[in-house]
């Protein structure tokens, strides 16, 4: 059996993350959850708020270890001896954007294949965008994520927005 890396932002995490990886876990001897330090886009939480939290919701999976990345994903995955990369899948639109993604880390590194894990019927609606968007909002997010997320977010939503102009301040670590 092989290594897989399962990239992501994990801003935060959601029980539809943690529905891949255990999955993944389940089919790979050993999966890297590697969560992306510098992504394009703004980001809610740093890059080691983002770890611990992806940590604590897998620690149940003894096979899966987490860790940052800033580099190329493929180089990631090289680096630890990775021959596959898992993504996940919710709804269509997702298609076009994941197949564009494995066939450019497929130029990058041919020996590196990508597989797309369906996300179980109970969490195809949900994105990291979502859960922050519920929560910025008051809403419920039992079953959504994590209990620590969920108070992760409480928090942080508490905190930022206090300057009187109504915009939220969000972090990115290319600030």
């Amino acid at each position: 059996m092989s290594s897989a890396a399962y990239p992501a932002t994990f801003d935060p995490i959601t029980n539809g993350h943690i529905d891949i990886a255990t999955r993944a876990a389940t089919m790979f001897e050993h999966v890297f959850v590697a969560v992306y330090a510098r992504p394009s886009k703004n980001l809610l939480f740093g890059t080691e708020e983002r770890l611990e939290m992806t940590r604590q919701a897998l620690a149940h999976l003894p096979n899966v270890s987490v860790e940052g990345y800033d580099g190329l994903t493929v180089a990631f995955a090289r680096e630890h001896g990775c021959t596959v990369m898992v993504r996940g899948l919710r709804v269509l639109s997702d298609f076009e954007w994941e197949l564009q993604l494995a066939l450019t880390n497929r130029k990058l590194a041919p020996d590196i294949d990508t597989v797309c894990l369906m996300t179980s019927q109970d969490y195809s609606f949900l994105s990291s965008s979502v859960v922050k968007e519920i929560a910025l909002l008051g809403g419920d997010l039992t079953g959504l994520a994590p209990a620590h997320v969920i108070e992760a977010l409480t928090r942080r939503f508490k905190t930022l927005g206090d300057d009187g102009d109504g915009k939220l301040k969000m972090v990115s670590v290319r600030d």
